[in-house]
């Protein structure tokens, strides 16, 4: 049954908008609120007063496996990145994640909860946090996280 609904939800939200983000869409700073808030408190308690950018993913998610290693390389060079398996087994993504993202931390929303408080309609999906956890920006899709212009957007975004 489990994999029947994982699989349900997977084409869902794979097959409800393109797999490829033209851009990171800026957008005025909003407050979570609701089960959104509520879900991400935990996971976002360590990261107080810093920025972060989250990325929701699953290890059977094509495009999401390609921009695992420059996200990797993102906090490499100093941006706080935390990563959510969604739909997913914890051994799978652990065992993607430990040679595609070493280093990269790891939440779990295998029950879809988070996800669909945040309405991810779409895997990857990021955000972007700022320093007091208001979503900056938004990111529906694959995004060439190497690219100059996405990556000086988003030290403006983080500082």
């Amino acid at each position: 049954m489990f994999l029947l609904r994982s699989l349900f939800a997977a084409a869902v939200l794979l097959s409800a908008l393109p797999a490829v983000a033209e851009e990171l869409r800026v957008q005025a700073p909003q407050t979570l609120s609701g089960d959104a808030a509520a879900g991400f408190a935990p996971l976002l308690a360590p990261h107080a007063g810093k920025p972060l950018l989250i990325n929701f993913w699953a290890s059977w998610c094509e495009p999401c496996r390609e921009e695992i290693p420059a996200l990797a390389a993102l906090q490499a060079r100093g941006v706080r990145v935390l990563t959510v398996a969604v739909a997913d087994r914890e051994a799978d993504a652990q065992r993607f994640l430990g040679g595609a993202g070493p280093g990269l931390p790891l939440a779990f929303d295998r029950d879809q909860k988070l996800s669909r408080a945040l309405g991810v309609t779409l895997l990857p999906y990021s955000l972007v946090l700022d320093a007091r956890h208001r979503v900056v920006a938004r990111v529906e899709g694959a995004l060439d996280w190497s690219d100059a212009s996405v990556i000086a957007t988003l030290n403006r975004l983080m500082q």
